[in-house]
């Protein structure tokens, strides 16, 4: 299957069923909390690009440049949120993707958030662009595995979580999930900043025009998916992106020191 042909079709991601559950419930209030439920949605992958793809859609004036769920609140109705977030609630099975632990992955993919935005902070780069990538940087995953279960069979060379995957799968079937993400984000008229930042994550020398974005992407990532490995002090170590670090002006030390994760509370009920 080619990247066009992945991105063109249509997915229904799934959701965080206590998130959803939370959100349809704080949306029937008389006077729901805004800052409640951009709390709840910025925390589940899927509803954060269900709300940013309405809010970037291209007929939309500010097609392209909304980059959180809460500056695509700020020109949404409630209404359409609550219709989106219904409609997601209806077509929902919270069934497993193949080969994944969906509480994992979202846990992974928050993490993932976290260290992003501290990083970015630090860097003076944009926050919320960082945060909603990191959260939403692994949908791509999600895609190949509903629409190509053959990249199952990769798990035995490198596993979900393995700071390879994203070169086993470019190996073995041209394209990774870093590139699905970004391709569906394109699709979506998100950013150009995000999109650039998703298409580069695995490899951000790679692109012509460096964006910071996707090296503060990729040492988030690299954080994460470290703790999902468990790995040593020396691991660490010999893991670490030192190139990637250099250019951004970040050793391994200063990567740590800005983790904001408590990594002894990994459920997702601890994370809401």
């Amino acid at each position: 299957m080619q990247l066009s042909e992945l991105v063109s079709q249509r997915f229904v991601m799934p959701s965080i069923p206590k998130v959803m559950a939370l959100l349809l419930t704080e949306m029937m209030r008389g006077e729901p909390d805004l800052r409640r439920i951009d709390q709840l949605l910025s925390t589940d992958p899927a509803l954060t690009t269900l709300v940013l793809q309405a809010a970037n859609a291209s007929f939309s004036k500010l097609s392209g440049q909304l980059h959180s769920v809460a500056e695509a609140l700020a020109v949404l109705r409630l209404t359409q949120v609550q219709s989106l977030v219904a409609a997601a609630a209806a077509s929902a099975t919270f069934k497993s993707v193949p080969g994944i632990a969906l509480p994992q992955f979202w846990a992974y993919c928050l993490d993932t958030a976290k260290v992003a935005r501290s990083l970015a902070a630090l860097l003076h780069q944009n926050q919320q662009a960082a945060f909603t990538c990191g959260l939403m940087h692994a949908v791509g995953e999600l895609a190949m595995r509903m629409a190509m279960p053959e990249v199952m069979a990769l798990d035995s060379s490198a596993a979900v979580f393995d700071l390879k995957r994203a070169r086993v799968e470019r190996h073995s079937v041209g394209f990774c999930y870093t590139e699905v993400s970004a391709a569906m984000a394109r699709h979506w008229h998100f950013p150009d900043i995000m999109v650039n930042a998703l298409a580069y994550q695995h490899a951000p020398f790679d692109n012509e025009v460096y964006e910071p974005l996707a090296g503060v992407i990729h040492l988030a990532i690299w954080r994460a998916r470290a703790k999902q490995a468990a790995l040593s002090a020396k691991a660490l170590a010999v893991s670490f992106p030192a190139r990637v670090g250099d250019v951004l002006g970040l050793d391994i030390d200063m990567v740590l020191q800005q983790d904001p994760i408590d990594w002894s509370a990994q459920t997702v009920v601890q994370t809401l």
